[in-house]
Parts: structure tokens; C-alpha cells; sequence
């Protein structure tokens, strides 16, 4: 199979608007989860979490007029993907070319997105009419258009990134919109790399974002206990819950060949994936952690790579009692009593949900860059269950130039991706 590289990555989230300053913040123990500004969240079950500070659509994405059709969660999307594409230097590359040469250009190149799809924002333009009407849906029913924003199904369709990234920028190759829950970034990472492999297409862009800071959200999670009072501590006797945050990640992907014929910077190397569910229900994990030891097997293998030959684990670490415990057991099972160094980032930036694995896949490529794994700034005792994991609240250094990213989401689902940096 052809080598799947990467030359470009992009990202956003409460931590910083670049990968590079990203990184510092969660290396430096910068912690980004504050209270919650979009709503007076004084009297909601928690009053924080990890908002993108200075929040500037026209920053985000310059075409004002597109606002009207896309969300937030959007615009971060389109943001980290344009980033990743300008670094690359694909759209550069295109201008040189003859017509017909440009054109299979295009067509070889894909869009894979990883989507939340799921907010309950998109419903809440309905709320001042639902009030008004006083329970008399013909009455709902006559004043719906004129009421409702004429652009909402517009606004909420689950694939805008994915359908703007190639509007834009005229890419017309594969591509697939990704709702998974929190493997969703990491997936579309996977699908991207897979259709490279078998020709489906020469490059790529991979897309994760998210914007789960709402009232709803924020109360079911709460409901479910999986909500914590104050502070996101992975793998630490403390831990009681997670917290939201908002963010994107992307990368370009692109088959050796296509990134030599156009003698493009690499950073780095998607080496393998693997991705396994346990089949229990929508919120049952195993305790063992089988699925998610399945997962990293399946990555092992596709990379052909023995567990010594990874250099760092970026755990998903969500902070939850039952996920960080099985986590563990997974690890053990496959690393026995040498892991590698194990971190954890959602403690800086919050879980961002869909985007979760893929932007900590970009924080990754810039750990190994700079020969740092980052401690988890929240740790300060590990809990029994988790011992074993080299974790540590100060930074530690990877053993090789691999990392292993973790992803998990409801429905005991689980991903793992490796990654070599150039």
C-alpha cells in the first residue's frame, strides 16, 4: 500500500487558533476552561467549560455572507480546514497548471468530515414560536415562516464543511460526512487514509468539528453523571465527569507519490488505524476495556508496528470514572508493564466531542516535532484503577517518533490512530 503523509494541519479550539500555540498552552499547563459565556449558565448544573475566547466569525471564515447559511460549529470547521489547505500549498500547486491537468487535480482530491450533527441548536429557533403559540399548532403552523429563519434547514445540515470545503476550494473527489460521536474526527481521518490507499483518491482533507457548549448538552450530560463540578481531571483518583469544549482540527493527507510530485513539506505519517465497538448499549462500557484494546491492535497490525515501537499515547482521557478506568485496562492489556508515556489533553481545551480525535492528532504531530509528551496538568494523585499508565502531571519524553491517539464515544465505540512525525 502506498505511504499516506501529511502536509498540512490546522486547528482551533479555547487553547489558541494555530497547532504550534495549541501545543504550547497544553505543554506550558494552561488550562482554558472558564465560565461559560454564550448563556448565564449561573444556575445550570455546571457553569464552565472551554469556548474559543474572542469569538470572531469574520476571523473564522471571511465571506460574510455565508454566515447566514452556516453555524458556529461550522465556521470553526471551515477555519481549521482552510488553515491545514493554505499550509499545504494545494491550491498553489493547482495554479500552475494546464487546464485539463487542474482539473484531474480536483477530481483526485476528497473531503472526508467528522461532524457533530446532533446539536440542539438547531432547534432552538423554533422555541419563541412553540411559547407563543400556546400549544395551538395550526396557529404554529401559519406563523412558522414567518417566524423561523427561511435558512435554518440550510444552516443545519450535518455536511456544510464537507460541502463548502468544496465549493471553495473546487475540490470534486470522494468525500463523506462522518456523525459518530467522538470518534467522528478520528474516523474521518481513517476513511480518508483508507480511500488514498486503494485509489479512491491522491489527496485528501480531513475535517473534525464541534461546538457541544449548550444548554442542553450541558444539562443531559449532567443527567447521565458523566458532567464534572469544576475541573477535567484524566486518570486521577479525583476525577468525577468531563467538560465540553469547542474546537476543529484538520489535516491534508496525500499519497507519497502526490506529495513528492509537487515536492511538498511533510509533516509527518498516517501509519495505521483500527476501530472496534463492544456492542452493549448506548452508554455500557466494558470494564476491560476490550474494545478499545481491539482498536489498538487493529492499528498495530495495519502499521505493522509492535506495541514497543510506540513513542507516546494520547489518551482520550475523558475524565469519566468508567471511561478512564477501562482506558487503563486497555492499555495494559496490550502494552503490559511497558507503555509507553500516556497523556491526555482535554484537561487544557475541554472534550470537543466530534473533533476530539483529530485536533489531538495535530497536538500530537507537534509533541513529536518537539520530543515532548505533556504532562496532564490537572493529575495529582493516579486513582488505583488506573495504575500501570505512565501519566504524569510534568512532561516526559517519547521513546520513538510514533504516537497512538485514542478516540471513544457513546455506544462503546472506539478508534485508534498512528502517527509519525516527519
Amino acid at each position: 500500500m502506498p505511504r499516506i503523509v501529511i502536509t498540512g494541519t490546522g486547528a482551533v479550539c479555547a487553547a489558541g487558533k494555530h497547532p504550534e500555540d495549541i501545543f504550547a498552552a497544553v505543554r506550558d499547563g494552561h488550562r482554558a476552561i472558564t465560565e461559560i459565556r454564550q448563556w448565564d449558565a449561573s444556575g445550570w448544573p455546571t457553569h464552565v467549560a472551554a469556548e474559543i475566547a474572542d469569538f470572531d466569525a469574520r476571523e473564522m471564515v471571511e465571506d460574510r455572507k455565508l454566515h447566514k447559511f452556516i453555524r458556529r460549529t461550522d465556521l470553526i470547521g471551515l477555519y481549521a480546514a482552510g488553515r491545514a489547505i493554505e499550509n499545504s500549498g494545494l491550491v498553489s500547486r493547482r495554479v500552475g497548471l494546464d487546464e485539463g491537468a487542474a482539473a484531474e487535480f480536483s477530481d483526485r482530491t476528497g473531503v472526508w468530515v467528522g461532524s457533530g450533527s446532533g446539536n440542539y441548536e438547531n432547534d432552538y429557533d423554533f422555541f419563541p414560536l412553540l411559547t407563543a403559540a400556546q400549544q395551538d399548532m395550526p396557529a404554529f403552523g401559519r406563523e412558522l415562516g414567518n417566524t423561523v429563519n427561511p435558512m435554518w434547514l440550510l444552516r443545519s445540515l450535518p455536511n456544510n464543511v464537507l460541502g463548502h470545503i468544496g465549493i471553495k476550494y473546487g475540490f470534486k473527489g470522494a468525500n463523506a460526512c462522518i456523525t459518530n460521536h467522538s470518534c467522528s474526527g478520528a474516523l474521518a481521518v481513517i476513511e480518508a487514509t483508507q480511500a488514498l490507499r486503494t485509489g479512491e483518491a491522491e489527496r485528501a482533507v480531513a475535517v473534525g468539528h464541534d461546538t457541544p457548549i449548550e444548554p442542553q448538552m450541558v444539562l443531559f450530560y449532567s443527567r447521565l453523571g458523566l458532567i464534572a463540578a469544576d475541573t477535567l481531571r484524566p486518570f486521577d483518583a479525583r476525577r468525577d465527569g468531563s467538560l465540553f469544549g469547542e474546537g476543529a482540527g484538520a489535516l491534508v493527507l496525500e499519497t507519497e507519490a502526490s506529495a513528492g510530485a509537487r515536492n511538498a513539506s511533510v509533516l509527518g505519517e498516517v501509519l495505521g488505524a483500527g476501530y472496534a465497538s463492544e456492542g452493549l448499549g448506548l452508554f455500557a462500557i466494558r470494564e476491560d476495556g476490550d474494545g478499545l484494546a481491539r482498536a489498538i491492535r487493529e492499528a498495530l497490525a495495519d502499521a505493522q508496528l509492535s506495541p514497543a515501537d510506540v513513542g507516546m499515547i494520547v489518551a482520550h482521557g475523558n475524565g469519566t470514572r468508567a471511561s478512564d478506568a477501562s482506558e487503563a485496562a486497555a492499555i495494559r492489556t496490550v502494552f503490559s508493564t511497558a507503555p509507553p508515556p500516556v497523556t491526555a489533553f482535554k484537561w487544557a481545551f475541554g472534550h470537543v466531542i466530534s473533533a476530539a480525535g483529530i485536533l489531538e492528532t495535530v497536538v500530537a504531530l507537534c509533541a513529536l516535532r518537539q520530543r515532548i509528551v505533556p504532562g496532564i496538568g490537572t493529575l495529582t494523585e493516579i486513582d488505583p484503577e488506573c495504575a500501570g499508565l505512565r501519566v504524569s502531571a510534568r512532561p516526559q519524553t517519547p521513546r520513538s517518533d510514533v504516537a497512538l491517539i485514542l478516540s471513544r464515544g457513546f455506544a462503546a465505540t472506539n478508534a485508534a490512530l498512528l502517527v509519525r512525525a516527519a
